[in-house]
Parts: structure tokens; C-alpha cells; sequence
């Protein structure tokens, strides 16, 4: 039967219509982990589900370079967060995983033991190509929909009714229907479209409280500021003469005031993935733009002597690293990210180019650079880029760092009021536990006219923490069938520890299972019953709660010998700050003086001695470079006090935490007390410990 032209025209039509709208009980926009683990869950739980991904390979940075996982303490990543990490330990079982490299010569590093977990053993340590394999597999598995390369129209792209998304349209003119909505970008793109409250930038301490939140002038707490290097650095181009203008990548605003807000981000930069196998090595590229003058203030950091340029070129399996940023001028692109929050696309894509140059263009300086010191040339030619990595983007990462952009004003806002346990946290969807780190925000010059970083934060959150149901969903009114568990509610303080991968991969689980409740219960999301959405999270293994060792690095002081004071118990004057930021320490961190008033922090370390004798008293301070060396420590004995004098830059002789003070006689009260009266550095207190002799 011939079928009229008419009709055959309406026919395609619809087809056509059908084609560009696709409907699904769960539409996920995002390709990061938290897309997959969320895609997943909602699948586990019987509903239909699309991952609508603006990117073409999926993962985020798990699968961007971030392969050395920054996981604080492991016993609190649960759920589907814990099974990728399975399945990574059983990638690395097979033999044809270890291409350049055997697995007995790369040993245990990064696995989990038995003891912790199970028959679920895990490995934390991974290639980016490991990781793809892993994400690819997972949603094949699950026959998973994800359609890719696919970008939300920001302008007008979210269609609502009332507070409810129908559906989200991307700029090829697709669009995807759906019950429920969670966004996983980092960016928060959908969150913002459909009209939730978000900030971008540092909030004022006053905002919420906080301590570390706002403007970080002044404070330095480790590697990452200029006071790493022997003497301070001039930001001019003839040094001390401002006349001659100023070096690259310094800016000349003012910095602002102590604990104020503004609209400034911390850095981005690219974790990095190098190796130095020959057979599977390309040289570092010169980058199209190259300009030697960007690294001037790089040179005179080199030429002072310091020599921590390798520090943080992580290995990772087969002869390859994940490299992340460390020192006062490295990987990290400071100030150079403030607009891309809000960006458009073609904003964003030159930001992500002038990142890519940049880091590029500092591995050919040092590499190249006839001025760069040659011991350091001479290694770093030792490395490049690996052939079998990000083959199709020039062996170079997919994937810039997006440490933050936008974050949600949500239901609740997660502060670090709550994850150092001063304010308790409602109805928990999972947990965290890393150091509440913010990478430098601003370069800036000094009022004694020195370069200086600021906005890099290291704060101990005193063990895992809890994150609120709350801190996932919009306000009331704002989108009642939307759930955001990347770019979601918390402070830039708090979001610091939070923006861990394995915590974003158990919020997208969590989100996903809110997600399925609400669809049951025909609910908006802000009206999920808590009991059942833990009923749920419990039953997928998710940790809500924790009661064991608060810190995977810190030593339990019960299980020291002798008697051991924590710097927690320590009797301190002044303004003490905490730090977690070293690889280990006693407890749960440790107190430093900021390298600032001097002398007006002191502190007392007390204790009660089984009995009176001969003990050995051992100061530990968790040693760096950037620690004082003269630091006054007194010891009160039974034959009255004895003073010394501690070098803090030395690794210890006990654990390569402290140093021997000597030993004495005592009754059985001791006391050492400490001062940073006249100290050349950051004092550091981590614990004292009496050993009987």
C-alpha cells in the first residue's frame, strides 16, 4: 500500500520528536564518579535511569589522574564508594594488568589488609586508564544509558513547574525527561539552571561561625607558602625595586582583610599522570604559547636551595605517577580560575587550555630551561608523558581539578562546625574524614614587599565526620526533585574536606537512593523519611556513623609505651592552630603556632607517672622544612629543670615523629613546656611521652 506524503511526513515527525525526548524515572547530569555510583544505585533499586554526561569519558577526575586517593580514614567509605575500590584491587590481581611493571616489584602499596577488609579486599592506588575500565564496566554491567558529549542549555534548557524539573533540554536540542534529577558536575551547572541558592567563593567567618573560613592573610600552615624557602622572595622584576614591575603571576590587588569573605576560588590544576619507563615514555611537550617569563619567580624559588620539586609525584602502578601541586610555586594555577564557576562553556574551555599551557609550560622550563639547577633537570628528563594513557587527547589528563566552583545553599549547610564535632549533624547519608584542606586561593605582595601565597588551610577535623541528608537537596520551594551531591551545601571551609572523590562516589549512592524513596512516595525530596533512607543506606553498606580510631595516620597514644600526653590534653596559652597535614603524627593531629606571635604561645604538657624513677622524655613535633630549629623546650624534673633546644626540621629518632629530651629522675608528676619565644619557624607540638628506664 503506498502511504500518502502527508502521512509519511507526520509519521516522521513523530519519530523525529520521540528520538529528541527521552524520558526516565532518574535523569543524572554529570559524568563524574558520583554519575556512575548514582546510576548504579538507582538501577540496584528498580528504576530507570539515564546518565546525560557533558563529557565523553566518565569518571571525573578518578579517572582524570587522581589515582593516588586522598582518603583520610578508610574504614568510614562504604557502599558502592568501597566496591569500586574492590574492584580496582581485583584489576590489579590479573597479570595482564602489570604491563610495565611486576606486581611483587610494586608491592602492597595502597591495599587494603585483610584484617579491615575481608573477603572485600580494596587498593586505593590506580591508573586513570584502571579506573575508566573499571567505570566503563560497572555501567555495561547495569546496561546503563549514558549519552555523552551531551551539554545542558544553561539559558534556558531547565523547564519547570513550580519547583518541579519536567525535563532538561542540552544545546543539540535533546531532551530528557524525568521523575527525579540529581546533578553530579562539579560545577553545579543544572543546580544553578533550575534556580537553587548557591555561593561561589569564600564566605566570611561571621557568615556561619567558622574559624577557617574567609580571607587566610597571614596564616601558614605548611608547605605551600613561600616561608618554605630559606629566605623571602621579592615579587619584583629587578629584586626590591618596584619600579621595574612585577614577576608574572603575582598579583598586585590587595588581599584583603583576615576571615572576610570574597569571590576568589582555590586553584585548579591537572593531577598530572607521568612516567619514567623509557619504553613508554613521550618528553615532556613544549606547549603552543610557551613563554619562559611565567616561570621567573619558579627560578628564584629553585635558587634558594629548595628541593622538594618531586615531592608529590606519587607512584601509582606501572611506572607511572598521579602528581599533585606542593611547594610555594608549582602545579597549582593560582589565580587564575576566579571566573570559571560561572562561565560560560567557551570561558571555561579557554580556562581549561590556559591551565593545560601553563602546567605544560613549567615541565619544559625545568626541563629545558638552561637556567633551572642541573641536578634537577637532569631527573626530571627522567620522566614524561606514558604513551598508554589519555590516548586521545594528547596523553594528557581529560580532566581539570575543579577543587570547587558553585556550592549549593541548601536544606543544611555543612559547616566545619561540624565536621570538627563542635555542632552535631542531623540525619547522616554518609561520612568523611580527610584533613579539611583548601588549596592557596591568591598570590600576593606582602606589606613588607614579599611574594606570599594565601588561602592554604590544613585543619584536623578530629576523626570522621558525618554529612547531613540535608546538605543534598535544595530549599524548600527551589527544586523539589532535585538532588545534588557534588557541588552540594556546604561551607568553602567545610567543602575543603568533603570534595573527596570516594565521598562524592557515597553522597551519589545516597542521592540516588533518596531519589528512588521519593518517586514511591510521590514526595519532594526535602520530605524523604529519614528512617527509611537509612533503613536503605544500611542495607547497601553504607557507614552513617563511627565509633573506631579516629585517624587511619595518627597513632593511638593508648598503644605507645609508657605514658603519652597528646598535644589534645596539652595545657596551651595563645593561639594554638591544628594541623593534620603530615603523613603521620600521634592521635589526631597536632598543634602549630602559625609561624606567628611569637612568644605569646606557649604550652604545658603534664603528666601522672606510674612511679617515681628514671624515664626517658621523648618530644614529638611531626618534622618539616618549614619548622622552627631553635625551639626552647624545658623539662621539670625531681632535680628542678633542665632546657633544650629542638631542631623540628629533623626527622625524629623514634617513629620519625620526635627526638629523646634526655632522661631524668621524677617523682610521679612530670611536666614539659614549650615556648616560640624567638623561633625561626613554625612551632610544631604533637605529644611528649615519659619511656621508664
Amino acid at each position: 500500500m503506498r502511504v500518502p506524503t502527508c502521512l509519511f511526513a507526520l509519521l516522521s515527525f513523530n519519530l523525529a520528536a520521540q528520538a529528541a525526548t527521552s524520558e526516565h524515572d532518574v535523569v543524572i547530569y554529570g559524568g563524574t564518579c558520583a554519575a556512575i555510583t548514582s546510576a548504579v544505585q538507582v538501577k540496584k533499586m528498580g528504576k530507570s535511569v539515564i546518565i546525560v554526561s557533558p563529557d565523553k569519558h566518565l569518571g571525573g577526575l578518578s579517572s582524570g589522574g587522581l589515582g593516588f586517593t586522598d582518603t583520610g580514614n578508610k574504614a568510614v567509605i562504604g557502599g558502592l564508594s568501597r566496591e569500586f575500590y574492590h574492584r580496582i584491587y581485583m584489576h590489579y590481581q590479573k597479570d595482564e594488568s602489570w604491563v610495565q611493571q611486576k606486581k611483587s616489584e610494586y608491592g602492597n602499596k595502597g591495599q587494603g589488609t585483610p584484617a579491615m577488609d575481608g573477603e572485600n579486599r580494596t587498593m586505593w592506588i590506580f591508573e586513570p586508564s584502571a579506573a575508566e575500565k573499571i567505570f566503563e564496566a560497572w555501567i555495561k554491567e547495569q546496561n546503563i544509558t549514558v549519552v555523552r558529549d551531551a551539554w545542558l542549555d544553561r539559558a534556558k534548557g531547565v523547564k519547570k513547574e513550580g519547583d518541579k524539573i519536567v525535563s532538561i533540554t542540552t544545546l543539540d536540542g535533546n531532551t530528557y525527561a524525568g521523575k527525579m534529577f540529581i546533578d553530579t558536575t562539579y560545577e553545579g551547572d543544572l543546580m544553578a539552571a533550575a534556580g537553587a541558592d548557591y555561593h561561589v567563593g569564600r564566605e566570611a567567618n561571621s557568615v556561619y561561625g567558622e574559624e577557617h573560613n574567609g580571607i587566610q592573610v597571614g596564616v601558614l600552615h605548611h608547605r605551600h607558602h613561600f616561608g618554605a624557602v630559606k629566605e623571602p622572595i621579592s615579587p619584583y622584576k629587578i629584586p626590591g625595586d618596584p619600579k621595574s614591575g612585577v614577576l608574572a603571576r603575582i598579583s598586585t590587588e590587595d588581599p584583603g582583610v583576615k576571615g572576610e569573605g570574597d569571590k576568589r576560588v582555590q586553584a585548579y590544576c591537572f593531577r598530572a599522570c607521568y612516567t619514567n619507563d623509557p619504553a613508554n615514555r613521550i618528553p615532556f611537550p613544549k606547549p603552543e604559547g610557551y613563554d619562559a617569563n611565567q616561570y621567573e619567580l619558579l627560578l628564584r624559588v629553585l635558587n634558594t636551595g629548595w628541593g622538594e620539586f618531586f615531592e608529590k609525584f606519587d607512584p601509582i602502578p606501572n611506572h607511572k605517577t598521579d602528581t599533585n601541586n606542593h611547594g610555594p610555586f608549582s602545579f597549582d594555577n593560582i589565580g587564575y580560575n576566579y571566573d570559571y564557576p560561572e562561565a560560560s562553556y567557551e570561558r571555561r574551555r579557554e580556562i581549561i587550555a590556559e591551565h593545560r599551557t601553563y602546567q605544560q609550560g613549567l615541565l619544559w622550563f625545568v626541563a629545558n630551561d638552561p637556567r633551572v639547577p642541573k641536578e634537577l633537570q637532569k631527573e626530571l628528563n627522567t620522566w614524561g608523558l606514558p604513551k598508554d594513557e589519555f590516548t586521545d587527547n594528547g596523553n594528557w589528563s581529560h580532566q581539570l581539578y575543579i577543587r570547587e566552583a558553585r556550592r549549593m545553599i541548601g536544606h543544611f549547610v555543612m559547616t566545619e562546625n561540624e565536621l570538627r564535632k563542635m555542632k552535631p549533624t542531623p540525619e547522616s547519608v554518609g561520612m568523611g574524614s580527610y584533613t579539611i584542606d583548601s588549596h592557596n586561593v591568591q598570590r600576593h605582595i606582602t606589606a613588607e614587599g614579599y611574594v606570599q601565597n594565601e588561602g592554604d588551610i590544613g585543619v584536623s577535623t578530629n576523626g570522621p565526620y558525618e554529612i547531613a541528608y540535608g546538605s543534598l537537596v535544595p530549599k524548600e520551594g527551589q527544586g523539589s526533585n532535585l538532588l545534588v551531591p557534588v557541588a552540594m551545601s556546604a561551607s568553602h571551609i567545610a567543602y575543603g574536606s568533603i570534595r573527596m572523590e570516594p565521598v562524592f562516589m557515597i553522597l551519589g549512592q545516597s542521592a540516588a537512593s533518596a531519589a528512588v524513596l521519593a518517586i514511591d512516595g510521590d514526595l519532594p525530596v526535602q520530605k524523604v523519611p529519614y528512617a527509611k533512607l537509612r533503613e536503605q543506606l544500611l542495607k547497601d553498606g553504607q557507614i552513617l556513623e563511627y565509633t573506631g580510631p579516629k585517624s587511619a595516620r595518627g597513632l593511638d597514644p593508648k598503644g605507645m609505651k609508657g605514658v603519652v600526653v597528646d598535644d589534645e590534653q596539652a595545657l596551651k596559652a595563645g593561639h594554638w592552630q591544628e594541623g593534620g597535614a603530615a603523613k603521620k603524627f600521634i592521635g589526631n593531629g597536632y598543634s602549630h603556632d602559625g609561624n606567628s606571635a611569637k612568644g605569646e604561645n606557649t604550652a604545658a604538657f603534664r603528666a601522672k607517672l606510674p612511679k617515681a624513677g628514671r624515664y626517658e622524655v621523648i618530644f614529638a613535633y611531626a618534622p618539616n622544612n618549614n619548622r622552627a630549629s631553635n625551639v626552647p623546650v624545658t623539662v621539670k624534673h625531681a632535680a628542678g629543670e633542665t632546657k633544650v633546644t629542638v631542631n623540628e626540621k629533623k626527622d625524629g629518632d623514634f617513629d620519625g615523629l620526635g627526638v629523646s629530651l634526655g632522661t631524668f629522675e621524677f617523682g610521679t608528676e612530670a611536666e614539659v613546656s614549650i615556648s616560640t619565644a624567638g623561633t625561626d619557624g613554625y612551632v610544631v607540638l604533637d605529644g611528649v611521652q615519659w619511656i621508664a628506664r
